[in-house]
C-alpha cells in the first residue's frame, strides 16, 4: 500500500513540474529562475523615454506578446506621473527551430534479427536499380521521424512619455490609463506559489 502511495506521489509531482513548464509566459518581470520563462524589462533612456521588452515562450503567441508590450509601456507611463505615450520604435522578432528526431515509438520489424539486417534490390522508373539496407536507409523505406517547429516571440518598442491630453491625429499616441482598463482582463499573472 505504501509503495503504491509512493508511486502515485511521485507521478503527480512530476505531472505538476511538467504542467509548471508547460504553459505561456504569464505577465512577470523577465528573471532567472521563474518557472515559465520569459516576461517584460525595460531601460531608461532619458527622463521620460524607456525602451520595453516583452519575451514570450514557445506556448506564447504574438498577439499576447504584443499586448503584453503595451500593457507594460501603459504601467510605466501611469508610474512615472505621465498621461500618455507614444511608440517612436516597436518590432517583433520571431525565432523558429526545426527540430527532426526520430519516432521515440517506432521499432524496426526487423528488430529480432540480431547483427544480420535484411536487404534487397528493386528496380524504380527514374533511377533503374536500387538497393535498400536499413544501415543507409532510403527515401522510400525511410525510418518515421518527428518534425517540430518552435515558434518564440520577442517585442521591443522605444516610447517617449508625456503628461496632458492625448494628441488625437497621432496614431502612434497611446492613452496609458485607457491601455491598461482595456488591456486588464487578458493580463494572465503568474500563479502563486504554494
Amino acid at each position: 500500500m505504501f509503495r503504491k502511495f509512493m508511486t502515485f506521489a511521485a507521478a503527480a509531482s512530476l505531472s505538476a513540474g511538467l504542467a509548471a513548464c508547460a504553459t505561456p509566459t504569464p505577465y512577470q518581470p523577465n528573471l532567472k529562475g521563474q518557472s515559465a520563462s520569459g516576461g517584460y524589462s525595460e531601460i531608461r533612456v532619458e527622463p521620460n523615454r524607456f525602451r520595453v521588452n516583452f519575451a514570450g515562450n514557445s506556448l506564447t503567441t504574438r498577439e499576447t506578446v504584443e499586448g503584453y508590450l503595451l500593457f507594460r509601456a501603459a504601467e510605466l507611463t501611469v508610474q512615472n506621473g505621465y498621461d500618455w505615450f507614444a511608440v517612436v520604435d516597436r518590432d517583433t522578432d520571431k525565432q523558429s527551430r526545426t527540430y527532426v528526431e526520430p519516432d521515440p515509438f517506432y521499432r524496426p520489424w526487423y528488430g529480432s534479427y540480431g547483427f544480420w539486417r535484411p536487404s534487397w534490390r528493386y528496380y524504380g522508373r527514374l533511377y533503374g536499380w536500387r538497393g535498400w539496407d536499413p544501415f543507409w536507409g532510403d527515401p522510400f523505406w525511410a525510418d518515421r521521424v518527428d518534425v517540430r517547429t518552435i515558434e518564440r516571440y520577442e517585442a521591443s518598442a522605444e516610447i517617449v512619455m508625456q503628461k496632458g491630453p492625448k494628441p488625437e491625429a497621432d496614431p502612434k499616441a497611446f492613452d496609458a490609463r485607457a491601455v491598461i482598463d482595456n488591456l486588464r482582463p487578458r493580463v494572465q499573472y503568474p500563479q502563486p506559489k504554494s
